[in-house]
């Protein structure tokens, strides 16, 4: 027993070392997580496990994202085929004229809130009105970090709160509680951090008020681009779909296809040259002012996120099998005294996200840790709501964060300027202390 208790210790203080290490140094994250599957693996070598079993862990930890896997090629292909089809020169086109620098970030940041509230997803709303959100800011000259923080801040707002989202429906299913109980919660407790979030957004957005659109540009999309109406129907069927509430899936699919058609019809697009596309990104003349603008997209830039997806799943197989999270989970519930629940609750779910890298396995990890500390179900679900579900975007080396920041092609600073997705928790940890003084008795309720 106290042995494996060091085991537990020493084998989490090493990986998450190395992964303050990779942080601190600039060194890619992904060799911090293949430093942590070492370390995860030996330790469940060293609890008796064999080889073969051990590995078996790793396999079923993998198998859980299969489906993850496959919607980031569907990203893949949109973000390079919207470019190719004249989807996104469209819409830049169309929007341009339209923009005020002081009010652009805002505007962001309220579009990709609704986006994620129609659709239930957030890699969906990064993908489309991300990519072209932050491509008008481009475009603008505006601060690209400020602009990422206010697409990753709306594209988790729907995440959260929208009855179409797989988080809200993962934890009603975690809670057993009704999702329409929990949306009206949620946006009770969401208000202050909204409105704070929107002003953030038009203050800091000032300092760049000598930003201004270059209309030049829209001559640049109607010389390389047929701006024919019909360039519009792969966003509508995206947007039209989710309204039905048809699985992202099928959704971006329809797209892609509807998108391949508009290519090759109206874009006159070399049918080889298409396919080569939704693999390598759309790819506009070397040097150009149309490259530095519009190139990215394509499956290639969905690789690198895809492995470090699949070696962060593969801890979950390991934790799943072994007690290798016991011991936190006893410190933490004992340190709901002095935090409250609900600051235990972000303290466990700052250390799921940062030790899961993956917003469903932290939900559950954080879940399956503090079930006992509220009496009603319905606010263990409004605690996990607002805390794991918007802080796993905030972790650099997540899933959550770095599939949309990587999607838009957003520097990673810009989680600094994601407000709502941190104000949210300190808000409610702040009424969290105003209604339970720490010291007092918590409530808990049988596991």
């Amino acid at each position: 027993g106290g042995f494996f208790m060091i085991g537990e210790i020493i084998t989490l203080g090493l990986f998450l070392t190395g992964l303050g290490l990779c942080i601190f140094t600039g060194v890619p994250i992904l060799y911090a997580l293949v430093f942590g599957l070492a370390c995860f693996s030996v330790y469940t070598l060293l609890k008796r496990y064999s080889v073969r079993e051990t590995c078996g862990m790793l396999i079923e930890g993998m198998g859980k994202v299969k489906n993850i896997l496959f919607i980031f090629l569907l990203i893949g292909s949109l973000t390079s085929i919207w470019r190719t089809c004249g989807t996104i020169p469209f819409i830049l086109y169309h929007a341009m004229g339209l923009i005020n620098p002081r009010y652009f970030v805002l505007c962001t940041f309220l579009l990709c809130s609704l986006m994620s509230f129609l659709t239930g997803t957030s890699f969906g709303t990064a993908s489309t009105m991300g990519v072209i959100c932050m491509l008008i800011s481009n475009a603008a000259g505006l601060n690209p970090a400020l602009t990422g923080g206010a697409i990753l801040s709306g594209s988790f707002f729907g995440d959260r709160c929208s009855p179409m989202s797989t988080s809200a429906q993962l934890v009603c299913t975690l809670t057993r509680t009704d999702i329409y109980i929990n949306i009206r919660h949620m946006f009770r407790t969401c208000l202050v951090p909204m409105a704070a979030s929107c002003v953030l957004y038009v203050v800091l957005a000032g300092r760049d008020g000598g930003a201004r659109v270059d209309l030049s540009l829209m001559s640049l999309f109607r010389d390389n681009f047929s701006l024919h109406p019909a360039a519009a129907v792969p966003a509508l069927i995206i947007l039209l779909l989710a309204l039905l509430h048809v699985d992202v899936k099928y959704a971006m699919g329809a797209s892609i296809a509807a998108a391949a058609v508009v290519a090759l019809v109206w874009q006159k697009a070399a049918p080889l040259e298409l396919l080569r596309s939704l693999w390598t990104g759309y790819h506009a003349g070397q040097g150009t002012r149309l490259a530095s603008l519009l190139n990215g997209g394509g499956i290639a830039s969905m690789v690198k996120v895809g492995i470090i997806v699949l070696i962060s799943s593969s801890y979950s197989g390991i934790f799943s099998h072994t007690r290798l999270l016991a011991g936190v989970k006893t410190a933490l519930l004992r340190s709901a005294r002095i935090l409250t629940p609900f600051g235990t609750v972000v303290l466990t779910s700052v250390l799921s996200c940062a030790v899961s890298c993956n917003q469903s396995l932290a939900a559950i990890l954080t879940c399956q840790m503090c079930d006992t500390l509220y009496p009603s179900r319905e606010d263990l679900a409004l605690a996990l709501e607002n805390t794991v579900i918007v802080l796993a975007p905030l972790i650099p080396w997540g899933i959550a964060g770095a599939v949309p920041v990587a999607t838009i092609g957003a520097p990673m600073v810009c989680m600094l300027y994601a407000f709502y997705l941190y104000l949210l928790p300190v808000w409610n940890l702040f009424t969290a202390f105003y209604h339970e003084w720490p010291g007092t008795s918590v409530p808990c309720r049988d596991a």
